[in-house]
């Protein structure tokens, strides 16, 4: 597999996903993975981290199993967008799997390779990336999503979520769990940039047994949280609690369950291929 980047590249998003397929590699997932730039020129990170490659993009020969995009400086008259999504689309044909991390969607984008697909970035990036490439559907929610062969991550550690959807992909769900468990991350998240849209839309709260709550709806969203249970948790009484919840948040504790179940239930679709019913189960 190669991980192609560009100038002005997110450290992480690198990292995260050469972290993942580098631990399978190790624990005999057989990967030989490969870092590459347009050029073959260490890259410069948003973060001012120089970052050594192995080749350069035009280099790689032979068919290419994953090609793994993650981003440059996507401004529209960024000469390493240019070169980067050049690069990327004359590989494409010797690619069985195409994802991007991050602002990589960008390069995927400006290479014509989402046209007419479903994708996603960083949640701070999604209404410019629909906005410069209307022929792309745009899915502001979701650590990925899946259409095809092509897949797109959000931003920075969500790469880790693509890259162990990759590997259980690839070789099963044993390594992708050893790897994650070594990783210590969720080999799969209850939720994805939907924890951001819900709990981002509430003011942060202060309140131990508050917090405690909310920690739990996030952590296993099917778990039992009725009034009573999520009370429980909380030490309070269930009176006590539902006060606490339209005072801090505006909404009720069941209103904010569902909302919550909905929004993981949408990521769930929008990454993977289970029916519906499988995903109302999980």
């Amino acid at each position: 597999m190669v991980i192609a980047a560009g100038d002005g590249a997110v450290l992480l998003d690198v990292a995260g996903p050469l972290q993942v397929f580098a631990l399978a590699a190790k624990c005999g997932g057989g990967y030989r993975v490969r870092l590459a730039s347009p050029d073959g020129r260490p890259v410069h990170t948003r973060e001012g981290v120089p970052l050594g490659v192995d080749t350069a993009l035009d280099a790689v020969t032979g068919p290419v199993h994953i090609l793994l995009v993650a981003g440059c400086d996507p401004t529209p008259d960024s000469p390493a967008l240019a070169s980067l999504a050049q690069a990327v689309r004359r590989l494409r044909e010797r690619c069985t799997v195409l994802a991007s991390v991050c602002i990589g969607a960008f390069v995927l984008a400006e290479a014509g390779l989402l046209d007419g697909r479903r994708a996603t970035t960083h949640w701070a990036s999604c209404r410019e990336l629909a906005d410069r490439y209307p022929q792309v559907t745009v899915k502001s929610d979701g650590m990925y999503v899946r259409d095809g062969d092509v897949y797109t991550a959000a931003g920075v550690t969500a790469g880790i979520d693509l890259a162990l959807a990759l590997v259980e992909r690839d070789r099963g769900g044993t390594l992708a769990r050893q790897v994650a468990q070594w990783l210590v991350v969720f080999l799969q998240r209850p939720a994805g940039q939907s924890q951001l849209s819900v709990r981002g839309q509430v003011r942060s709260s202060r309140r131990g047994a508050l917090r405690a709550v909310l920690d739990a709806v996030a952590a296993q969203p099917h778990a039992d949280h009725s009034l009573e249970a999520m009370a429980g948790r909380a030490a309070l009484s269930p009176r006590h609690l539902s006060r606490l919840f339209i005072e801090v948040l505006g909404t009720t504790p069941g209103q904010y369950v569902q909302r919550f179940r909905v929004e993981a239930a949408q990521q769930l679709l929008e990454a993977g291929d289970d029916p519906v019913e499988v995903v109302a189960r999980q």
